[in-house]
């Protein structure tokens, strides 16, 4: 069983910080963005996943040892595919083609979840959807009276479901969505201008496919500043419960309130630290308070109160009240 990760995008919505790491390498509490991602969905799969393809642009060879790093850590074998041109969400998944075989799980790497349901190995295909208040933000499912997806719609003007796509799918047989796939792309069939796997999806709808959905309870989103410190709150709250604080890390005349996660050899003095703060290795924190925020590796922060902030590595900030959202290698005193 596999797994493709589609992450070429430049998540040009969180810029500064993702001028130098791709927005999937970004870290919330602890963990880059798509290793909780790849995490989770071992966790929805009835067999061992084989091989974590991620599928990026030119993100130089750091990013692509990280990223094979993230999938042992996981316990299976990562593999790098390019897309060097965006032509569509089918026409990325086709650069892995030869990871479509057998059962396949898809998921856009910007999209973190929390659910109780687990993919049941006879199920020909899910897609996953999460019941939300306006829809036609969204692409969302219709569903017929047993239970199975009838039509795709993308953005509806009138209301016709609430069930919106999140960007998780599993296809049992993964071959069948690759030949699809390449139709398409042979026959230049498109929407808007580019490939999409929705097509793909209905045509195969049509020739008698079953897709179920597979409903999450909490959509989280990194899309921009706001949303990522959002999900670095919640996910805290999901997955280290009362926190994790390095062993190797010092405190002097400082409060942490969790949850909160501290890596290795942080040093934290005369400071209130949380809740919901993730902390990156080798950062300083010297005269400050500081909640619901994510400061990266190796930064030095100092006189700082702050809420709602994002702040990168390598960073120098001595400073007022701020929310603040400061890219890599910045340095400010005021």
């Amino acid at each position: 069983m596999n797994i493709i990760i589609p992450m070429a995008g430049k998540g040009s919505r969180l810029r500064p910080h993702t001028l130098t790491t791709p927005k999937p390498l970004v870290p919330v509490a602890g963990k880059p963005i798509v290793e909780w991602l790849a995490g989770d969905l071992i966790a929805l799969c009835p067999e061992k996943i084989d091989t974590i393809g991620f599928i990026i642009g030119d993100f130089g060879p750091e990013v692509e040892v990280n990223l094979i790093a993230v999938a042992e850590r996981l316990g299976a074998k990562g593999k790098i595919f390019y897309q060097e041109e965006a032509l569509g969400t089918a026409h990325a998944i086709y650069c892995a083609k030869e990871l479509l075989e057998g059962p396949t799980i898809i998921a856009f790497a910007d999209t973190l979840f929390k659910t109780d349901y687990k993919i049941n190995p006879d199920d020909e295909g899910v897609i996953f959807v999460q019941r939300v208040e306006d829809p036609s933000a969204f692409g969302v499912v219709k569903l017929a009276e047993e239970g199975y997806i009838t039509d795709f719609i993308e953005k509806p003007k009138t209301f016709v479901s609430d069930m919106a796509i999140i960007g998780i799918y599993y296809f049992r047989d993964g071959h069948k969505l690759r030949t699809q796939i390449q139709h398409l792309i042979d026959n230049k069939i498109t929407t808007s201008g580019e490939y999409q796997l929705t097509d793909a999806m209905e045509t195969l709808k049509r020739g008698g496919a079953r897709y179920i959905p597979g409903e999450v309870v909490e959509w989280l989103d990194c899309g921009n500043k706001n949303a990522t410190v959002n999900t670095n709150q919640r996910m805290l709250e999901i997955k280290l419960g009362q926190g994790q604080v390095h062993e190797s890390v010092k405190t002097e005349n400082s409060v942490l309130i969790q949850p909160c996660f501290i890596d290795e050899d942080v040093v934290i003095w005369n400071s209130v630290v949380g809740p919901h703060v993730s902390v990156g290795q080798g950062s300083i924190i010297l005269n400050s308070v500081i909640s619901n925020s994510i400061i990266q590796k190796n930064s030095h922060i100092q006189s700082v109160i702050t809420d709602n902030s994002m702040i990168g590595n390598h960073v120098k900030y001595d400073g007022r009240s701020k929310d603040l959202s400061i890219g890599d290698y910045t340095c400010i005193k005021e």
